[in-house]
């Protein structure tokens, strides 16, 4: 079975500390993620929503979108890094943090090779995200890469899971298939 990655969006968890503890405990409960990041681009209360989240227990492993410094300052899990951040890539490891990053490219997926597990997408369409991969083009990345990689955009199915599932993916991510 593969491993599954739940990146958040206030579309689905709300903005505030109160909508994540009310939507996001159900959520786990339903699909038991092995990872879930804390991902909100357009909040300036970023800090109080991380406390949050990473107040929330359970067996997954919670990482902080985007925010290196705060990630090690309140003892999170990890990071994922975006694909401008790969500098950050070995402070964090230093720090002790896990790290994902976000790759697009075989040239990204190279670049962000220090990092424990990456994303690479979009796979399937995916609103704003451009030009499906494909599985083909997966499959040969899990090929050419050893770093773990979470197949990421468009899945949204237990059918796109299986489909991803077949190139030897390490797991898969998504925002729209954790839905309530």
């Amino acid at each position: 079975m593969i491993k599954s990655y739940f990146i958040t969006d206030p579309s689905i968890i709300g903005s505030t500390s109160l909508s994540l503890l009310e939507s996001l405990p159900k959520i786990i409960d339903i699909y038991k993620p092995d990872y879930i990041s804390l991902r909100d681009k357009n909040t300036s209360f970023y800090p109080v929503l991380a406390e949050s989240f990473l107040s929330l227990k359970g067996s997954h492993k919670a990482l902080l979108h985007g925010h290196v410094d705060l990630a090690i300052s309140l003892g999170a899990y990890g990071v994922h890094v975006t694909s401008t951040q790969y500098d950050e890539i070995a402070k964090a490891k230093d720090a002790g943090l896990y790290v994902i990053a976000s790759t697009h490219s075989l040239e990204e997926a190279e670049k962000a090779s220090l990092a424990d597990a990456i994303t690479y997408s979009p796979i399937f369409a995916s609103p704003n995200k451009g030009k499906p991969k494909g599985l083909a083009d997966l499959k040969e990345i899990v090929g050419k890469i050893k770093t773990n990689i979470f197949a990421l955009g468009g899945i949204t199915t237990q059918e796109q899971i299986k489909q991803v599932e077949t190139t030897g993916i390490y797991g898969f991510a998504s925002i729209r298939h954790f839905k309530l």
